[in-house]
């Protein structure tokens, strides 16, 4: 453990941090919402704290170890939310206590989407913009983009990359240096997210909401400047760019990194797992529209398709956009989505849930457990494309699906024993977990009237999703604390 190098980079990236607080000053000066106050005593509070922690160190140069890089991830997640919770907090308009503060924060930075706040459409629009930029910053993770920057500093970003990225192979990398691969998911992620923002302005939204919504439709987080989400709207021209950049956003970021290299789009057909996501998310918006036609819910057939579509691939990506209120669908129709929402997107992307290449490699393992029953001296390989995974992998997916069903239950107990009943806090933990936001019950249009405790507990649960629960829980075993 190397305790130094763990102060300066924290210092070092909480002072970068408070800079993203600036921009919500400007925005409070053009729409003279009488924020900018709250925005500038945040700023100067996170950059000072973090000036005090780098000052003592800054002349070291020890460089970090795997170990020191999981506990920068999950202290930094951790301080960075609470600091992101400053502004909102000091806001005099809106009369936050620092639990629900502090609970929207991390909610934005971890990409979830649930809100404690209602009557977004009278919000100052500083706060509104706040927290669509706390989910885009979020959305690809600032630790990479600090992997990028923090080489130029003397501190190396390997550590922080394979803590930090999301999926089960996190040794690949997009090109030979790490700096250049952080530099690259950037490139691919702020052109996405412009191409979003001019989509939605061409398809009828003013500049103000076409950013916002760009920024929490790529980094999959579901935060909208308005109560009715994309509903607001009343456009299917919208909703289709909507489906469309989520969708993107739900894919291997290093898919379009080759498709943009080969200037081809076969390489999304090639790939098993982009297939498979785009095929089940296709197969529940068939069932769930079908549901909602024949069960008299929505009479028109076209209105039922556009609606389950939407819906389905909101919830699927774990993006959390509504454009109806789908807890109160007939039927199996909420819980199923709501299941979708365990696979969540693809590896490497910005999604949440335990990730289709996970999903993929449980069926597959599934399935050669049945054929070893019949034939039980056969080898059988487990096959992503044309290559076998190694037995390391499959074993480290069956851990990861073993622990988050094992954390899942006990949240889920917890939350019932402070008073919640079941439908909310089964809806509650997979929302939080897989990132999501929306859940059913009590937490189906906001999380505000949960208690303190309660809320604490999601964002426990917010961080387990975001950090893929290995990086969180591995801090809470007797082994890594030992020399």
């Amino acid at each position: 453990m190397q305790p130094i190098a763990i102060q300066r980079i924290l210092g070092i990236l909480l002072m970068l941090f408070s800079i993203t607080m600036l921009p919500p000053i400007f925005v409070s000066l053009i729409y003279e919402d009488g924020g900018r106050a709250a925005f500038a005593a945040a700023f100067l509070l996170t950059f000072s704290t973090g000036l005090v922690c780098w000052l003592p160190v800054h002349r070291s140069r020890r460089e970090l170890r795997l170990r020191d890089g999981f506990l920068v991830v999950v202290l930094f997640w951790t301080v960075l939310g609470l600091f992101g919770a400053l502004p909102l907090a000091l806001h005099d308009d809106l009369g936050m206590s620092f639990t629900d503060a502090a609970f929207e924060s991390i909610s934005g930075l971890t990409t979830t989407g649930a809100t404690v706040i209602t009557g977004l459409d009278q919000l100052p629009h500083s706060i509104l913009y706040y927290r669509q930029q706390l989910q885009w910053l979020g959305g690809m993770g600032i630790i990479v983009l600090a992997v990028a920057i923090l080489p130029m500093l003397g501190i190396g970003g390997m550590q922080l990359y394979r803590a930090e990225t999301p999926g089960p192979m996190k040794d690949s990398k997009l090109t030979p240096r790490i700096t250049e691969t952080a530099k690259a998911l950037w490139y691919i992620y702020l052109g996405l997210t412009v191409m979003c923002a001019l989509g939605y302005w061409l398809a009828g939204m003013n500049g103000f909401d076409a950013i916002g919504h760009s920024f929490s439709t790529i980094a999959i987080g579901g935060f909208s400047t308005h109560d009715a989400s994309i509903g607001f709207f009343d456009s299917t021209l919208i909703e289709a760019v909507a489906i469309l950049f989520m969708l993107l956003a739900g894919m291997n970021f290093a898919l379009h990194f080759i498709a943009w290299r080969s200037f081809s789009v076969v390489v999304y057909l090639k790939d098993s797992e982009a297939r498979f996501y785009l095929g089940l998310l296709l197969f529940i918006a068939l069932i769930t529209s079908a549901y909602l036609y024949f069960s008299g819910n929505i009479s028109n057939p076209m209105e039922a398709v556009e609606h389950a579509l939407f819906q389905t691939v909101s919830i699927g990506t774990t993006t959390g956009f509504t454009t109806t209120g789908y807890a109160t669908w007939p039927g199996l129709l909420p819980v199923l989505l709501l299941f979708v929402s365990f696979v969540g997107g693809c590896a490497g992307s910005t999604g949440g849930g335990m990730k289709v290449i996970r999903f993929i490699l449980l069926l597959k393992q599934g399935f050669r457990e049945l054929s070893r029953l019949v034939h039980p001296s056969a080898q059988i390989p487990v096959k992503i494309g044309n290559k076998a995974m190694p037995d390391r992998v499959i074993n480290s997916v069956w851990g990861f699906f073993s622990a988050y069903v094992a954390l899942f239950v006990i949240i889920m107990l917890i939350l019932m024993a402070l008073g919640m009943d079941q439908v909310t806090a089964f809806s509650a933990v997979a929302a939080c977990m897989n990132n999501l936001g929306p859940g059913l019950g009590d937490v189906a249009a906001h999380y505000g009237d949960i208690g303190d405790v309660a809320k604490w507990v999601l964002c426990f649960a917010m961080l387990l999703g975001r950090l893929e629960i290995f990086t969180l829980l591995v801090l809470l075993t007797p082994m890594f604390w030992r020399k």
